[in-house]
């Protein structure tokens, strides 16, 4: 478990991605990514970072879990960030994305019955002939 540093004081990478529930490589990725500005450095030489960047990192891992791509999410940075980008076309994006889920829904939902078929004509015993790989075979 990750100790609490004391206020103002700054966060190696490590500190940071265990604040945010995440891996070092998360951190990497991200940075890479652009998704994370390029942190401060100490005199050691060490990435120092601070309570914005948990917050940052926090809301890119939230926004991944919801299934948003990195582009959608750098689209939704640049809200934070201050560009150009409006309320509304976030919730365009989010919408967008919404319409994609319902579509996987449904095509899992298919995908189901499917499978529930096809598993039901399957004896299950140990005879050469297997309704599943000849359902398979003639779809």
């Amino acid at each position: 478990m990750a100790t609490t540093p004391a206020p103002g004081r700054p966060l190696t990478r490590k500190g940071l991605a265990d604040r945010a529930g995440c891996g070092i490589e998360t951190v990497r990725y991200y940075e890479d990514s652009g998704l994370m500005p390029e942190p401060d450095r100490g005199p050691n030489g060490y990435r120092l970072y601070g309570q914005e960047d948990v917050r940052r990192l926090g809301f890119i891992g939230r926004a991944r879990r919801l299934g948003l791509t990195i582009e959608e999410v750098r689209g939704l940075l640049s809200l934070v960030d201050g560009e150009r980008v409006t309320c509304a076309e976030v919730r365009e994006t989010t919408l967008r994305h919404l319409e994609g889920v319902r579509a996987r829904i449904t095509e899992l939902r298919r995908l189901e019955r499917t499978l529930a078929d096809v598993s039901a004509r399957c004896s299950g015993e140990q005879v050469p002939d297997c309704a599943v790989i000849e359902a398979l075979m003639d779809e």
